[in-house]
């Protein structure tokens, strides 16, 4: 049975974030470090003019809805084990959260793995051991696959599918960022999106989560997707 989906007013979303997935902050800093409002997640505007806000055409999902669905991102990195990874195909069919940012952020690279772990905890076990969760590294040079597997062990210890870690070189980390439709970080890594992806059995995602949702918001909307 689907449950009942807790619904907040509709949330309007940055013209630029519609088209390029653009929100970007600084993990630790302050929101003027961020180039954003207040709160952990600022947008990051390339134009130099304050973007337009516009609203999803619908308000299905508990995040953020998506006007035009994000496909499945095609491309290779290294994983925890040292192995080549193809996320499109490694991933393909299956419901899949995919996540950029770099195992030494303070809060919100953290924060995020936690409701997502809570999340995956609070749903049936059949659809958790369905999803995938993806973390690529902003910080290669720091991040290699040791100290990402030792990083999600924090956080995917009692599920029944560990979450995948990836790294590679920075022309490489920066082309899986080009293809999943989300901002090249900055920084060496440390000005990143904030956005959680969210695909389904269709290789499209229709919704994405940012700093401002909750593991309710992910737990919900995962089971939307699903069709569970």
């Amino acid at each position: 049975m689907t449950p009942a989906v807790r619904r907040r007013s509709r949330r309007a979303v940055p013209a630029l974030f519609l088209t390029t997935g653009l929100l970007l902050a600084g993990c630790g800093g302050s929101a003027d470090d961020a180039g954003g409002e207040s709160g952990a997640a600022g947008e990051h505007d390339h134009s130099g003019d304050a973007p337009a806000v516009v609203e999803a055409p619908d308000d299905r999902y508990a995040g953020l809805d998506l006007p035009e669905p994000y496909r499945r991102p095609s491309f290779t990195l290294t994983d925890t084990t040292g192995a080549e990874y193809d996320f499109k195909e490694a991933t393909a069919g299956r419901p899949t959260m995919l996540f950029f940012g770099y195992t030494e952020c303070p809060d919100i690279c953290p924060t995020t793995m936690a409701d997502v772990a809570v999340a995956l905890r609070g749903v049936d076990p059949a659809l958790a051991e369905q999803v995938q969760v993806v973390f690529v590294t902003t910080d290669p040079a720091t991040d290699t696959p040791e100290v990402l597997g030792e990083y999600l062990d924090r956080f995917d210890a009692d599920l029944p599918t560990s979450f995948v870690g990836l790294t590679g070189d920075q022309e490489a980390v920066d082309r899986a960022q080009l293809a999943a439709g989300v901002p090249q970080a900055e920084d060496q890594g440390r000005l990143h999106s904030t956005l959680l992806l969210l695909y389904g059995a269709d290789d499209e995602a229709r919704v994405a989560f940012d700093a401002g949702n909750t593991h309710q918001d992910i737990a919900e909307d995962l089971q939307v997707v699903a069709g569970a």
